[in-house]
């Protein structure tokens, strides 16, 4: 049975901030999915004289073993554990980075609209400096924040605590879109006003609306 699409009914009236994800929010996952599960593998299995398929099974264990950490995101972490050069890896396939759709036209909106506009994102520094290098999307922003500076992944309420005291936003008259459900969870046990889940994070998995969360499938959604 499909999810329905629960539509996000809040009006711009109501919001004075708005936190967006990155990866699967604005960029499409299809860059990191295909990073960590094809091309990593590919080159662990060349460097350590294994199959890809013996590779993939000891990164997958490798990986689920940090998942909602920060040093799930943190290519040091994962240069220094592997043997890789995770961030000169990650150039080598950049060509792969690319913008949702409507992503651009939405950030002009709310720049119209005068909202205040902040990029929040679990990911590493190193993989933030790459990503906006390639996108040009840094400019759209009035603040950029890592996991890594407020000291605790997305994935844990305090975070939103201390992004609050970071910001200085009104929880209650603020929005945050990303396309993880943990996330979202953490975020309204924290209090967070709205939220907006991403129902198609990368370009080449289907549309997956959450039982629990107002969805859209692009930002024109919210253009209104």
């Amino acid at each position: 049975m499909t999810t329905m699409q629960i539509k996000p009914d809040f009006l711009w009236s109501q919001i004075d901030t708005v936190l967006l994800d990155m990866d699967g929010t604005l960029l499409d996952k299809y860059f990191d999915d295909h990073f960590w599960e094809e091309y990593v593998p590919k080159i662990f299995a060349k460097s350590n004289g294994i199959s890809e398929k013996e590779a993939r099974i000891i990164l997958l264990q490798r990986y689920q073993s940090v998942e909602n950490t920060l040093q799930w995101t943190d290519l040091d972490y994962w240069s220094d554990r592997l043997g890789l050069d995770i961030p000169e890896l990650k150039c080598k396939v950049d060509h792969l980075i690319q913008i949702h759709p409507y992503v651009v036209d939405f950030l002009e909106y709310l720049k119209r609209i005068g909202k205040e506009v902040h990029l929040v994102t679990n990911a590493h520094s190193k993989t933030l400096e790459i990503k906006l290098r390639k996108t040009d999307l840094g400019s759209h922003f009035d603040r950029i924040v890592c996991a890594e500076e407020i000291g605790f992944a997305k994935e844990q309420p305090e975070f939103w605590e201390k992004l609050e005291t970071h910001l200085g936003y009104n929880k209650e008259r603020t929005v945050l879109a990303d396309d993880t459900a943990k996330v979202l969870d953490s975020a309204q046990e924290y209090g967070m006003g709205f939220l907006v889940f991403v129902a198609r994070p990368s370009s080449r998995i289907a549309v997956k609306f959450s039982p629990k969360y107002p969805a859209i499938t692009y930002f024109n959604e919210l253009i209104h």
